[in-house]
């Protein structure tokens, strides 16, 4: 509560400063006191909700063979879990150091992992959010290798050292047990066996160990009599050893390619030796050496051959041939090649219990980028249709946007488009990770994420209900032709690699047109179509935003600073070509030789056939002028109700009508503000070159000649620059954001170039004198100025088709410190104005069928007399926010948000209790600001800022919704909505649920009679304190967990409540008599100690006389 109330003192103070440092008219202020403002710091919490995609940096597997749960551990620490679809969880190791392997509890909700720091953890899953119980650190020894035998209390930890230490996993204490190095091997060997690196009990006798040593020694160790009873060796290094499950044979894996087999009782030699890919000289001799088989697993089935599954091996002369996994079934061996290099993999069994036929039915494969699931009961292994969101990463993500609280017919129809893009082939049988249970409570509100990649395509995905599931993708590089080789690569590109990908987004959910600007300076525009299309000519239209480079001179800066102006006559004939198939560039050269008038990209010459889904409606492309490449494209917006397309870079500005496939307007920035440029502009000297301002671009040497190549997001390792600034002279490959984004944007007073940074169509009063409100465009650009244009749309749909839309100019609105992010309207309650919209048609439609809806626009109150202003400019940059009365353009609040740093990230949201401003600042702080008054409603230092991936894919949306790519292979979604953070627990799936374990296999009459069924063995008098003693206490530390008991009664809910709450009672009882007895115990050997000093005492004095004393 106390958060609260300080939220609360805060607000008040920061209203107070804001009301009074707002530049305002008296009746501004006044009219602003009477709205009713219900958005509040209450309605605000941050937390993170789910994390979707592949784990990044895989490391090890697990599976729970009856809660069929997967669990991956990664090298940064984390552990992702993974159920039926829609189920999954993530958790993160404080230490961050890699996990090396993982055990289940198998059908006990429990997991075991080992860490490269030498810590092992025991994980409570039986709550929606798993938290550690226990853990343990060791000291002197480095852990290579664990195992936990099935419904087993007590865990082999395997060391460097080649020693074998036995943890309870219930009390997490080491046993004074310890199979040494020197004991297993035998006496007369003179050199250390190496690390261990395999531990298994025999299957059919648990007393007996198979401890395989790294140097390819492996011994069979006799639990009960503390001896080695067999020791087999081999010349070659041991990588794994898998048992047969009647425990008379097992099956080591080398480095030099081979498989040996051993019998249990036949130490002297392998009963067999085979090199899989290994070729046969025809001499007889040794077949030559392989590459190492890094892990082999021997599968039998009651009916057939037994399966020997293994990773690697292949023979040294297949370079560069991908990564395999060879299926060996009686005679036949298949290998099946893999996309990436093998992590791990585990073979999949009907049954848990290891004494039993196996009947492997599936292999888990974990690759570095993906997950692999096939099918061994199907010829030909085909391999499962995976459920989860795990191709995020298909393409690198470059730029990324999220909607929340979409029209609801949206995603049935880009899932009806994106079912037809589905590969076929896949295995027929359902996905066999099944286990856990969705989450009870929902979100109810649609949500659409859509990704950007580095190779062209754009993917949509449903977000809804903390799930992601893939709905549709798009390539945008169908439009152009491809080049078969590098040889053949263009000298117009201006990125040496991935020259379609994508930079920004525009997207509009009610009408579906989609527009997207790509790194090679061109914008295409998309239109929703359910019928399938060929179109043999692409619309194409070339724009030529040429313009000067003039000095700017600042007084705060003291030096000169590089704007973009056009020349003379620019705007007024825009030099543009109309709609054809492709430029011809044999003859668009200028007289000195230089390139002019040509694309960085060649258009597709033959028919495209367009799928149902988004199909190109026209594309834009910025040509070269007159030797120098276009400026990449820094901003970008679409509009549907005007049937206008408006992009900017440093150049200016276009806007493009995209109905009548015409070019409306080309200029520079300068030539926007008109008489009222605040800026002083030199002439600049022509004949000095310079580099295409991109923040994509590698822009490290300034003298560059003109063809010089940039590198794209995704080479280069950097990002477009938040402001949409470019400092040619900076570090541009440089990954850390402090330096990538250079002084010159952290500044305003030292910008070294007027860049387009927003744009935002919207019915407005944009001039002093109006009082309807007419079509408008808003721009903003990276020095902190809001201009504003206004057009004249035709009313009917006729007209629109047959006259140009008008433009005409209203100058500067406001201005800001730091470049505009984000600009929206209010109306004269406070009520958020939605942008306009035309509702989606068919566009293939005829046109006596096609029933185009007419412009849906915001409603707009006439104003009055007394107070004329009825809307209100919402205007967001990197340093501050304003709220502008319109049309009289007062400020009537403003707020800083941040001196120190700078905004990324701001995004108009609106919740379900009103209107905020979301801010994500580069050091790491989200902030809300209510509307219209700006007071700060939530500050919270959630992340600071470590890559630039962050800074390019962070995006709030609606309904307190926020997600960002946390790695390159993984979207983080959280939330800062408290409604939202305190249902999380119902709306989270749950990873445990209630089986029963399948019943042990039947011994059978003659193996009862005569003893040879599997045999058991009671650990707990072996490895217990009484027998075994304590551990020396410097071995290892143990760390009580965060999870306790806490954690087990947070597991108490849902379906199971009562059983676990029952269950925990007993475990507390437990424990409670389990110190009990301890006391008890200590006390009794108090006792006994006492005694036997007494008796001591007795004797020693038994015949002395007392003078003798």
């Amino acid at each position: 509560m106390k958060k609260f109330n300080i939220r609360k003192v805060l607000d008040g103070l920061t209203a107070a400063s804001s009301s009074s440092s707002a530049a305002s008219a008296q009746s501004g202020n006044r009219e602003n006191d009477m709205i009713q403002e219900t958005l509040q710091s209450e309605h605000f919490q941050l937390c993170k909700t789910v994390r979707h995609g592949f784990p990044y940096q895989p490391s090890s597997m697990a599976f729970d063979p009856v809660q069929k749960i997967l669990a991956i551990g990664t090298q940064s620490g984390a552990l992702r879990l993974f159920g039926r679809a829609g189920v999954e969880c993530y958790c993160q190791h404080e230490s961050g150091s890699a996990v090396i392997q993982l055990e289940f509890l198998v059908n006990e909700g429990a997991l075991v992992s080992a860490l490269a720091d030498d810590s092992i953890h025991l994980w409570n899953l039986r709550q929606k959010l798993p938290a550690i119980l226990h853990s343990l650190k060791f000291n002197r020894e480095r852990i290579t290798f664990c195992h936990l035998p099935f419904q087993s209390k007590w865990l082999y930890v395997g060391t460097e050292r080649g020693n074998i230490h036995i943890v309870n996993v219930e009390s997490f204490t080491l046993s004074g047990y310890v199979i040494m190095w020197n004991k297993a091997i035998e006496l007369s060997s003179k050199t250390h066996p190496g690390p261990v690196v395999h531990i298994s009990d025999n299957p059919m006798d648990e007393g007996k160990l198979l401890i395989g040593f790294e140097c390819g020694i492996v011994v069979l160790w006799d639990l009960k009599s503390k001896k080695a009873d067999y020791r087999y060796n081999y010349d070659e290094a041991i990588h794994s050893v898998a048992w047969h499950h009647e425990g008379k044979q097992f099956v080591c894996s080398h480095s030099d390619g081979t498989l040996t087999t051993w019998n249990v009782r036949a130490p002297a030699k392998p009963a067999q030796t085979i090199t899989p890919h290994g070729k046969q000289p025809k001499d007889g001799k040794k077949p030559e050496p392989c590459k190492p088989i890094l892990k082999v697993e021997y599968k039998t089935t009651r009916a057939g051959d037994p399966f020997m599954i293994l990773c690697g091996g292949l023979s040294y002369d297949t370079v560069g041939r991908r990564a395999c996994l060879t299926v060996m079934h009686g005679k036949s061996t298949a290998v099946l090649e893999m996309d990436y290099p093998i992590v791990d993999f585990l073979t999949l069994c009907e049954t848990p219990y290891p004494n039993d036929f196996q009947e492997p039915y599936a292999v888990v494969v974990l690759l570095e980028k993906d997950l692999v699931v096939i099918d061994l009961a199907q010829i030909g292994y085909p391999i499962f249709e995976n459920p989860y969101p795990l191709s995020i990463h298909e393409s690198p993500v470059t730029c990324c946007e999220y909607f929340a609280d979409c029209p609801a017919e949206v995603i049935p129809a880009l899932y009806s488009v994106g079912s037809r893009q589905k590969r076929q082939g896949f295995s027929k049988k359902e996905w066999p990770i099944s286990g856990g249970n969705w989450g009870q409570g929902t979100l109810s509100f649609s949500e659409i994420i859509i990704t950007g990649h580095a190779d062209g395509s754009i993917k949509f995905w449903d977000a809804s209900a903390l799930m992601l599931q893939v709905l549709y993708k798009l390539k945008t590089a169908k439009v152009f032709e491809k080049p078969h080789g590098k040889e053949e690569k263009s000298s117009t590109e201006i990125v040496d690699e991935d020259p379609f990908a994508i930079q920004i987004l525009s997207w509009c959910p009610e009408s579906r047109v989609l527009c997207v600007a790509g790194v090679s300076a061109h914008v295409i525009v998309y239109r929703f179509s359910k019928q399938e299309v060929t179109t043999e000519v692409v619309q194409l239209l070339e724009v030529r935003m040429q313009c000067e480079l003039n000095e700017v001179e600042s007084p705060e800066c003291g030096g000169e600073q590089v704007s973009a102006v056009s020349t003379p006559g620019t705007s007024s004939s825009p030099q543009t070509s109309l709609p054809q198939s492709h430029p011809s560039t044999s003859s668009n050269n200028s007289s000195d030789g230089l390139r002019d008038n040509v694309p960085c990209l060649k258009v597709r010459s033959s028919p495209l056939k367009q799928s149902p889904g988004y199909q190109v409606e026209l594309l834009i492309q910025l040509v070269w002028v007159s030797g120098e490449p276009p400026q990449q494209i820094t901003s970008l917006a679409v509009n549907s109700a005007y049937g206008l397309v408006a992009f900017g870079n440093g150049n200016g500005l276009a806007v493009v009508d995209y109905l009548q496939k015409t070019l409306l307007l080309n200029m520079s920035t300068a030539e926007l503000y008109g008489s009222t440029d605040p800026h002083h502009r030199q002439p600049r000297s022509p004949r000095k070159t310079r580099q295409p301002s991109a923040g994509l671009c590698d822009g490290n040497d300034a003298s560059a000649a003109p063809e010089e190549k940039c590198k794209s997001p995704t080479s280069a390792k950097i990002s477009r620059k938040i402001s949409m600034i470019a400092d040619q002279k900076d570090d541009a490959r440089d990954n850390s954001f402090s330096r990538s984004r250079s002084s010159s944007v952290t500044s305003i007073d030292r910008e070294s170039r007027e860049v387009i940074s927003s744009f935002y169509f919207c019915d407005s009063l944009s001039k002093k004198s109006e009082t309807v409100a007419v079509p408008s465009l808003w721009v903003g650009t990276s020095l902190g100025s809001m201009l504003a244009i206004a057009l004249t749309v035709p009313s009917t749909p006729e007209q629109r088709m047959q006259q140009p839309v008008g433009v005409s100019f209203c100058g500067p609105v406001v201005r800001l410190k730091g470049g505009i992010l984000r600009m929206a309207q209010l109306d004269a309650s406070g009520t958020l104005l939605p942008h306009v919209y035309e509702s989606w048609y068919e566009p293939n439609a005829p046109e006596e069928e096609r029933e185009r809806p007419r412009r849906r626009r915001p409603t707009t109150p006439p104003s009055s007399q007394e107070n004329p202003d009825c809307q209100y400019a919402v205007v967001c940059s990197e340093k501050q926010a304003k709220v502008v009365a319109m049309p009289s353009q007062n400020c009537v609040y403003e707020h800083n948000i941040t001196e120190t740093s700078f905004v990324l990230r701001a995004d108009v949201v609106t919740m379900t209790a009103g209107v905020g401003i979301a801010c994500f600042c580069a050091n790491g702080h989200i902030m809300t600001l209510s509307l219209p008054s700006l007071r700060p409603l939530l500050d919270v230092n959630y992340l600071p800022l470590t890559d630039m991936r962050i800074a390019r894919t962070f995006c709030f949306s609606n309904q307190g919704q926020a997600l960002y790519l946390t790695s390159p292979t993984e979207i983080q979604r959280i939330t800062y909505n408290q409604e939202t953070c305190d249902n999380l627990q119902e709306m989270l799936g749950e990873l445990f649920t209630p089986v029963d374990t399948p019943e042990a296999p039947n011994r059978g009459f003659f193996k009862g009679l005569f003893g040879g069924g599997a045999q058991s063995l009671d650990r707990e008098d072996l490895f217990g304190e009484e027998t075994a003693g304590k551990a020396s206490r410097s071995l290892a530390q143990h760390i009580p967990g965060p999870g306790g008991m806490e954690g087990m009664k947070g597991a108490a809910s849902g379906v199971v409540g009562e059983l676990a709450r029952a269950r925990i009672a007993l475990d507390e009882r437990g424990q409670k008599l389990g110190e009990l007895e301890e006391r008890t115990a200590a006390m009794m050997s108090s006792a006994d100690s006492f005694s036997k000093h007494a008796h001591d005492m007795m004797l020693k004095y038994k015949d002395k006389k007392w003078y003798q004393l």
